[in-house]
């Protein structure tokens, strides 16, 4: 066992550069006892090998079933019975069930129907930027970054128009971490609340009018019993959250690396070419995923030297991993020329991101258009006084002020 003092990941100076964090962490070692802000304790593994070997490790499951006492009377932030209806989505499942899940996912988010897509996806990004680009300033966040993947999703899914309208942003904060003992628990709730109303809308309208789309898909899988109530619901819970936020953030987080370094931004402006490579390497130097969703051992179990009780929860730092210097040359700088670039910024083994194909059409086409469209972009604040969200999976601001030329 360790004697290591549990780190606390969270904390507004956390949130803004975990990263010296994570060095040190990783200089001592490959797995450090953690603590969250709901009070629970888990194991985090630091560096790049390590992370790969954990993500694949057959003795560890992610189905909440697996976790313990200790771990559900804090960790499990969602309460019942929200808890067993939404969370029973394919990220909490493992093999048979997750593979058979996943697929209706993949199968929607295969390449050839993206590039078809791409056309749409890219007139979607101008007609946002047809109302920012007069101006000459503006958060992109509010202009652009928190609309343009709701739009994308909403098309792939077959989310109706009128649904679409509907849908409150604000519904994407039950993911973040919002404990038994915090004062905004009944805010929480009532945001439970509210997004289980709308997906239960949702379920109601896509049955009225079968499609050929996901949701059609799922709902129909409902109706003949291959998918219970609670996975239907909790599986549009996922595609709803899931699905959105984390590509709202990471648009901020390779807009804020970019603006930061405004050597690599004018590189990319003059060189759209390098669009793919440089869109890996933001997304490996400040991933949208800094940590994956828990793990547990069915039984107490060694993990590279530490004794890990049955039923604690076990997680991965994947920022951590895509700075290790181990595995990457001047880890801690921004190059958009690296290659190759093996980052897990979307996480390794069977969980891999089923999105990671439209994350990263998504992004490419964002990066793209703002910088096309927002000639002479900078950012209009001081960057140590960027507020950053309080996720404790994920990484994102919540502005990015910014100035630019404007354009008719």
């Amino acid at each position: 066992m360790t004697s290591e003092k549990p780190y606390p990941l969270y904390g507004p100076e956390f949130k803004r550069c975990p990263y010296t964090t994570y060095q040190q962490l990783r200089d001592k070692g490959e797995v450090h006892p953690v603590e969250f802000p709901s009070g629970v304790t888990g194991w985090l593994v630091t560096g790049y090998d390590a992370a790969v070997r954990t993500l694949t490790d057959p003795r560890l499951g992610k189905n909440h079933d697996l976790g313990n006492d200790a771990w559900r009377a804090l960790a499990a932030i969602m309460p019942e019975p929200q808890h067993s209806q939404l969370q029973v989505h394919l990220l909490h499942q493992d093999p048979p069930k997750h593979t058979f899940m996943r697929r209706f996912v993949t199968d929607a988010l295969n390449p050839r129907r993206l590039e078809a897509l791409r056309p749409q996806f890219q007139a979607m990004a101008d007609e946002l930027l047809d109302e920012l680009a007069p101006v000459g300033h503006g958060d992109l966040v509010e202009s652009f970054s928190a609309r343009f993947p709701f739009l994308v999703l909403s098309t792939v899914i077959g989310l109706p128009p009128r649904l679409a309208r509907q849908f409150r942003r604000e519904w994407c904060r039950v993911v973040q971490p919002v404990g038994p003992r915090s004062p905004h628990r009944a805010h929480y709730i009532g945001l439970l609340h509210g997004l289980q109303a709308y997906i239960a809308e949702v379920v109601a309208d896509r049955r009225a009018d079968p499609g050929d789309d996901l949701l059609a898909k799922l709902v129909e899988a409902n109706d003949d019993g291959r998918l219970s109530d609670e996975e239907l619901a909790s599986m549009i819970f996922q595609l709803l959250v899931a699905g959105q936020e984390p590509m709202t953030n990471q648009i901020n987080t390779a807009m804020v690396a970019l603006l930061t370094h405004p050597e690599a931004l004018a590189q990319l402006a003059a060189d759209p070419a390098l669009l793919p490579r440089a869109a890996e390497e933001l997304m490996r130097y400040d991933s949208a995923f800094e940590l994956t969703t828990w793990r547990f051992f069915a039984e107490d179990s060694d993990l590279f030297g530490t004794r890990i009780p049955a039923g604690d929860s076990v997680i991965v730092s994947l920022a951590a991993a895509n700075r290790d210097p181990a595995r990457f040359e001047r880890a801690d700088e921004l190059d958009l020329t690296r290659s190759p670039n093996p980052h897990i910024g979307f996480g390794h083994g069977i969980h891999f991101c089923p999105g990671a194909g439209l994350a990263r059409t998504e992004l490419q086409i964002a990066l793209e258009t703002i910088l096309r469209r927002l000639p002479h972009l900078k950012l209009a604040a001081d960057p140590e006084e960027l507020g950053w969200i309080p996720a404790v999976l994920g990484r994102g601001v919540e502005r990015l002020p910014v100035t630019f030329t404007a354009t008719p």
